[in-house]
């Protein structure tokens, strides 16, 4: 099961709806939180903007292809938009599987992929 949306909302431990799998050893998660420079200057925040429909359909697309890879069981990516403060979170992205390896490599990969192929913008707020 592959689960991927985009939100206006804060993004908390309650937003995360990856439910528990006896198969699966290993849970792993990561959250991209915006920080308070950046390109060396400092921000209160970033405002990240979407082409939603194509944006949720490349998520998954690439989700997809990868949990096959990596023998992912269960993953769940939910990226905000919006304007976002610094230190909260702008993406979340868990997975489960049988060993801790996949998930770890499932994460690193989908994050570069995402940034390069999914059609969603920052652009910093001072």
């Amino acid at each position: 099961m592959i689960e991927a949306d985009l939100t206006h909302s804060p993004i908390t431990q309650k937003t995360w709806t990856l439910t528990q799998d006896p198969g699966a050893g290993a849970l792993a998660e990561f959250r991209g939180v915006v920080r308070g420079l950046e390109n060396s200057a400092p921000i209160r925040a970033l405002r990240y903007t979407a082409y939603e429909k194509m944006a949720v359909s490349e998520i998954l697309r690439i989700a997809g292809e990868l949990a096959e890879k990596y023998q992912i069981r269960t993953a769940q990516i939910t990226h905000r938009l919006g304007e976002i403060p610094v230190g909260e979170t702008s993406i979340l992205v868990a997975a489960s599987s049988a060993h801790r390896a996949g998930a770890f490599a499932f994460l690193a990969d989908f994050m570069d992929q995402m940034k390069k192929d999914v059609p969603i913008w920052k652009e910093p707020v001072a």
